[in-house]
């Protein structure tokens, strides 16, 4: 009985060292083995490795993207206001710099370097653009202007940001009264420019409609002629002869002029 439960225990310490000298690298990730504290050359794509577990560790470098949340406060704009925003920026480790992450930077990946270098870009930028420029389509600009200097600061470390996304600004209350003032008078202005545009289109609707008839009169008296005029009173004539209705006419032998009709 005594030795079956050492047998037994002896196989449960034998399947827990097993477990533990295995080493699952994840996609999205690599792997550092670190022996005797000191980082092996050479990264380890995702897969299954075997370890010793009293000489060796393995460190995990995540290198998918990651987006990093921050709040900055304060930040500078060219009129000399503070404004305060939401924003988050995408980057990432390259592989082949993680070694050089984990000596340089720690095993936190660059989230404090990173952040560091944020405030210092994102400073530096705004000061260089107004207030309302962060509502306008500027906007873009400062995103990409703020994700080029981090790139500078950063130079060769090993990370590569992807993006810097604005997601909330928010200016000085007289600021964003202002600016909603300015949009207000500009969509009334737009609204005005319309109106005006239509009201110009009808009118010249209308006079090219008065120049079509006056053309159309001019063209019609010009054809009235003396001979055409007594044609078309001989057809009048021809059409009252053969009327059942009685009538009294007067005319002068050019033109008919009807003054009484009866009907049956």
């Amino acid at each position: 009985m005594y030795y079956s439960r050492m047998f037994f225990a002896f196989l449960g310490l034998i399947l827990v060292l097993s477990f533990n000298s295995c080493a699952i690298i994840r996609p999205g990730e690599v792997g550092v083995k670190q022996r005797f504290g000191k980082l092996k050359i050479g990264t380890l794509k995702p897969g299954l490795y075997g370890i010793n577990i009293f000489t060796t560790r393995m460190l995990k470098v995540p290198i998918r993207t990651i987006n990093m949340p921050v709040t900055l406060e304060k930040l500078p704009s060219k009129e000399g206001l503070n404004v305060d925003c939401e924003l988050a920026i995408l980057f990432r480790i390259k592989p082949e710099n993680a070694i050089q992450v984990i000596e340089q930077v720690g095993l936190r990946f660059g989230e404090g370097i990173i952040l560091s270098v944020l405030r210092s870009a994102a400073a530096d930028i705004t000061s260089h653009f107004f207030a309302k420029d962060l509502h306008t389509s500027e906007r873009t600009n400062i995103e990409k202007a703020i994700a080029v200097k981090m790139t500078e600061i950063l130079g060769d470390r090993g990370f590569v940001v992807e993006a810097v996304l604005l997601k909330s600004i928010q200016l000085p209350a007289n600021l964003s009264k202002a600016i909603e003032e300015k949009l207000e008078a500009e969509q009334q202005a737009q609204t005005m420019k319309f109106v005006l545009d239509k009201q110009r289109q009808e009118a010249d609707r209308q006079k090219i409609e008065a120049e079509g008839i006056r053309d159309a009169q001019k063209i019609i008296s010009e054809g009235l002629t003396e001979l055409l005029i007594k044609y078309k009173s001989l057809g009048v004539f021809e059409k009252l002869s053969t009327s059942p209705n009685t009538k009294v006419i007067i005319t002068d032998g050019k033109a008919p002029f009807l003054i009484n009709q009866d009907t049956k």
